[in-house]
């Protein structure tokens, strides 16, 4: 681990600064949509900009970055972030906020893009492994610990919005002025949706569900907060809950899962989220509120990596980063409509139903692995491929960071048994 720190401190350094932004303007956005009045419905659409411009961003960082190098385009998609951050505060308009979000979901999809080739770049076959590891936990520990200062300052006024800008532009510094070598920039061949659905309808269509539950987790979230009356205080707590459910429940559920039949573990996990999520909806008791926060991440976050395990099951080595990275593209499909439809349950059923939407997407993954198991055989727990974990933040790079480390762990084996 001392080692990758030496050779990636700047690059982490950077992350969690970034991340600490990142964390923050969501949540933000949320609380301060509500405190300017503007209803569920254009929150809904206003955060589903941001999955709009994030799987925008995803298909055309690798034109450029072939165009002009991954130094220009950090720097650039970097300016763009932190222009949009303080313009929050200055034109409070719900057209322009949606541009907006669309503008930093899709700099923040090339930004990672970058980060993780050059994760990737300063890594060795031996260090590889604890640099995705800590690459995935910096990014997480600053999406928590961005939650927390929302306390530092009131929502209404112009102090948080540029504190994130802040934030955002120094994470830059470290990275751009490190020696680090630019990487090249290098995918595997896209696998196309129908040979996706092929590989595993289970893992096409539950990734698919799941962007609804990740939008409404991580966008709507700061939403539901507001509109049922939680303090800044309150709310700072209930959406670092969720975060916190997600890194911790990582561990637990990848180990499981690489020792049991992993769509019995679907179906596990999918159905105690119903269950937690309709016991948000009946809930009206504070402090468990942060409870159910802290069980429904924790159900969600992983399931994501759990998704991507299951379908590498039915796949060749050389198929598992395309196929990461068709079920990135999935997933950022369904969370593009997640927002927009919990804003118009939220306004027309009230908002007690933000739990309502989750449930039965949970509950809709459930039933379908059931149904699935019926349909085809699972494969036995000594063949199946190891559990990654990776976040939807994660591009389809740190997924073939994640498949190299599983072919270089596979050879070790091969040769330890000749």
């Amino acid at each position: 681990m001392i080692t990758v720190l030496r050779n990636s401190w700047a690059l982490m350094l950077g992350m969690l600064l970034l991340m600490l932004g990142n964390g923050l303007q969501g949540t933000l956005l949320g609380v301060r949509g509500a405190i300017e009045n503007f209803d569920s419905n254009w929150m809904g659409l206003i955060m589903s900009a941001y999955f709009i411009g994030f799987l925008g961003g995803s298909k055309l960082t690798p034109y450029l970055l072939k165009r002009v190098g991954h130094v220009r385009v950090f720097a650039a998609l970097g300016s763009l972030v932190s222009a949009a951050f303080i313009l929050y505060a200055t034109i409070i308009d719900t057209w322009v906020w949606m541009f907006l979000r669309l503008v930093v979901g899709f700099c923040f999809s090339g930004i990672y893009v970058v980060a993780e080739s050059w994760l990737n770049e300063s890594s060795t076959n031996e260090t590889r492994g604890q640099a995705l590891s800590l690459y995935l936990i910096v990014q997480m520990a600053g999406i928590v610990l961005g939650q927390l200062l929302l306390n530092v300052a009131d929502p209404s006024g112009y102090e948080l919005f540029v504190l994130i800008t802040v934030l955002v532009s120094i994470s830059f510094a470290p990275i751009l002025l490190s020696v680090t070598p630019a990487p090249l920039y290098q995918t595997s061949r896209p696998m196309s949706l129908s040979e996706l659905l092929e590989a595993s309808p289970l893992a096409f269509w539950g990734t698919f569900a799941l962007g609804g539950i990740f939008a409404a987790l991580f966008a709507m979230a700061p939403v539901y907060a507001t509109k049922i009356g939680l303090s800044i205080k309150e709310i700072s707590y209930f959406i670092t809950a969720i975060y916190a459910g997600g890194m911790l429940c990582q561990y637990p559920i990848g180990w499981l899962s690489d020792r049991m039949d992993r769509r019995r573990l679907i179906v596990i996990v999918t159905g105690l989220g119903a269950v937690i999520s309709m016991a948000g909806f009946f809930n009206s008791n504070p402090a468990m509120a942060y409870v159910i926060a802290f069980l429904l991440g924790g159900m969600s976050n992983p399931l994501y990596s759990l998704l991507i395990a299951y379908v590498n099951d039915y796949l060749e080595v050389d198929q598992m980063p395309a196929a990461s990275g068709g079920l990135l593209f999935i997933n950022g499909v369904g969370a593009m409509g997640g927002p927009v439809a919990v804003g118009l349950i939220m306004k027309s059923l009230g908002s007690q139903y933000f739990f309502v939407f989750i449930a039965v997407l949970m509950a809709a993954i459930c039933a379908y692995g059931f149904y699935r198991s019926f349909v085809r055989d699972a494969i036995p727990v000594d063949e199946a491929a190891p559990y990654i974990p990776l976040t939807s933040r994660s591009t389809q790079v740190a997924a073939e960071i994640a498949i190299e480390i599983v072919e270089e762990d596979q050879d070790e084996s091969n040769t330890d048994g000749k």
